[in-house]
């Protein structure tokens, strides 16, 4: 195995939030992943599970490197934000301390951008500093040039830390033309908002042309986890299979 492939390793494995969102999710489940986050070559960034089971990892995470993000709205980004707020305010209560919300895209895609914005920056107020708003903007249902652009402008112009692509739970999830427009508008808006990929990403070669995209656009070294992410519940696997063979 070569040494740049390893070193993407490495990288995508340090900017990796480790997820389970499966519907039948157990705590089981949610302690193996709690497992899997420190491995021989580091940590990853953060796991990402259900609100219902963030007590759960952020007490046995305490005190290592790893995050605890959860989902907010998720996985259809409904139009309540009350309940969005509501959500959120428990998980961070429970010690999340990244919050991933699913914005309301349908109605974006109907026209509404007022409850887009008005959730972002209700979800946003409710998020004490230091913590971080990753808004999922589902690009593959927007499935529409101007549209995602306009998607990721409105959440940087509401106080968005992330604009990440999916949910993973619709047929098209992440795709490399989505990464760019977002990458790209990142870029434009001079803001420090990071990005993340989410949906599909299982290989060494995905998180390789995603980590790619982002040297393009914004620079060699933009993409570290404080700005860059993947959401993936396989990818671990592949990047360790890579690790360990240089052992």
């Amino acid at each position: 195995m070569g040494r740049c492939q390893r070193l993407t390793a490495l990288r995508a494995l340090a900017a990796l939030d480790l997820t389970d969102l499966t519907d039948n999710c157990t705590p089981e489940a949610v302690s193996r992943l709690i497992a899997r986050a420190r491995t021989r070559h580091g940590e990853v960034a953060a796991i990402c599970v259900w609100p219902r089971f963030v007590a759960r990892a952020s007490a046995a995470l305490h005190g290592s490197g790893v995050r605890i993000a959860s989902v907010i709205n998720f996985p259809f980004g409904e139009e309540s934000i009350d309940r969005a707020v509501l959500v959120t305010i428990e998980a961070l209560r429970d010690g999340a301390s990244e919050i991933d919300l699913v914005v309301p895209y349908k109605a974006l895609a109907r026209g509404d951008e007022k409850i887009v914005f008005d959730m972002i920056l209700a979800v946003r107020r409710a998020i004490p500093f230091g913590s971080s708003l990753k808004t999922i903007l589902e690009t593959g249902e927007l499935n529409n040039a101007a549209l995602i652009q306009r998607a990721a402008e409105l959440a940087i112009e509401a106080g968005a830390n992330f604009l990440k692509t999916s949910t993973g739970k619709t047929p098209v999830s992440a795709t490399p033309e989505a990464a760019r427009i977002l990458l790209e508008t990142i870029k434009a808006s001079g803001a420090r908002v990071g990005f993340k990929a989410s949906g599909g990403i299982r290989t060494l070669a995905d998180a390789e042309l995603y980590l790619a995209l982002a040297d393009e656009i914004l620079g060699a070294g933009w993409a570290a986890p404080e700005t860059f992410r993947f959401g993936a519940s396989g990818l671990l696997d592949a990047l360790l299979a890579v690790l360990d063979e240089g052992l």
